[in-house]
């Protein structure tokens, strides 16, 4: 094979690694390190299982990530950059990991360091810090979710406790988790926030079976009967619908980070997959179809980088709108589920084999698409910061 130039074989084409600190770089390098030795060689089979790999959470508490952002707690208190760095290693690994993961440092811990008391704070952040004690985060439900706003799961004060009813659904987590974020209405119509702790009687999360996306990791339908907590427990900081959107839109950007890193995995299998692979008498990738592929694969990708890193700073200086926040999720979703459907053509039918890993990346992206808002919801989001007119139906 002759080459007009040496090939370029790592994805930072724009040299963005130079953007980044010592402590990034670190932080990025040691959860790759993880995920190349300790996830990659044995996730294939619990995804087909459909099985959590929960020999995997120890490892992950060494390695001090979780919490990300937050300081203090026993958390690392890493930039916007480096936790986002964080998110697309992980899903570059594997998507369930990579849910299992956001939910609990993302989500759950995230809820409680901003909208919890200080004695709820000292009390689950350094344990789940560790991952001695695993959080879930349930808002959607049955009957809504991209209107999650009119949620029907309803809370009553009852003397010194709240009691909650009603029902959740895709809810990560739940099924192990020894606190889950409960999102309810009260009396008055706005919606709370309650920490229901492991055990917590009429409380039932049901592992929801059958899925063709991010199989390795539970989500639950969670049925509320009659569930009791105590007045303690309830979020302070949690008073209406809007500190919940706080909430999902200062997470919203790890989704980004998230797509990009199966954007990542995807493309670089099928580089490797196609230097190596002989058809006509030559390698696929001297092809010229093959070439403008992986260019406009490459493009994409970069172009995704930029956003990340971007949008991390605008969050990092407190700068970052829910349209930004939107925009990143939307293009990079829609990027990332193009650029696996592209690497698993160049592999032909072996793309659809898990040994050759695109196929899981394919099939994980499809729920990426779709969670933290689907790609008509970011556009609408965008759209009314745009024009300044909302296209939600009594928003």
């Amino acid at each position: 094979m002759t080459l007009d130039a040496a090939p370029t074989s790592g994805t930072d084409f724009y040299l963005l690694d130079e953007w980044l600190t010592p402590e990034e770089r670190a932080i990025r390098d040691r959860v790759r390190a993880f995920c190349n030795r300790e996830m990659v060689p044995i996730i294939n089979d619990y995804w087909d299982r459909a099985e959590f790999p929960f020999e995997l959470i120890p490892k992950l508490a060494a390695l001090g990530i979780a919490g990300g952002t937050i300081k203090g707690y026993g958390c690392p208190g890493m930039s916007t950059i480096a936790a986002g760095l964080v998110g697309m290693e992980l899903a570059r690994g594997d998507g369930s990991v990579s849910t299992f993961f956001g939910v609990h440092s993302g989500l759950a811990m995230q809820t409680i360091a901003l909208l919890g008391s200080e004695a709820q704070r000292r009390h689950w952040l350094p344990p789940m810090a560790r991952l001695e004690r695993i959080g879930a985060f349930a808002l959607t439900e049955p009957n809504h979710g991209s209107d999650a706003v009119l949620l029907e799961t309803r809370v009553r004060r009852d003397g010194d406790s709240y009691v909650l009813d009603g029902e959740k659904r895709w809810i990560g987590n739940a099924s192990l988790a020894d606190v889950t974020i409960v999102w309810a209405r009260g009396d008055d119509g706005q919606v709370n926030g309650f920490l229901v702790e492991k055990g917590t009687p009429g409380f039932e999360a049901q592992v929801i079976t059958g899925k063709t996306s991010k199989r390795a990791v539970w989500q639950t339908h969670i049925s509320l009967r009659g569930v009791r907590v105590p007045a303690g427990n309830r979020l302070p900081g949690a008073n209406s619908f809007e500190d919940t959107a706080r909430i999902l839109t200062a997470t919203r950007y790890s989704v980004a980070w998230g797509a990009l890193g199966h954007a990542l995995a995807a493309y670089e299998a099928a580089r490797s997959y196609v230097l190596e692979r002989v058809q006509f008498g030559k390698p696929l990738a001297a092809f010229q179809l093959v070439q403008d592929k992986l260019a406009r694969m490459l493009a994409a990708i970069t172009a995704m980088q930029l956003l990340c890193l971007r949008l991390s700073q605008l969050l990092e200086a407190g700068k970052m709108t829910p349209g930004m926040a939107s925009l990143a999720k939307m293009n990079n979703a829609a990027k990332a589920r193009q650029i696996v459907a592209d690497a698993r053509d160049l592999l032909g039918g072996n793309g659809i084999l898990l040994e050759n890993h695109i196929a899981r990346h394919q099939a994980d992206m499809e729920a990426v698409f779709t969670y933290e808002g689907t790609d008509h919801i970011q556009a609408l989001i965008l759209g009314r910061e745009i024009t300044g007119l909302s296209a939600f139906s009594g928003r």
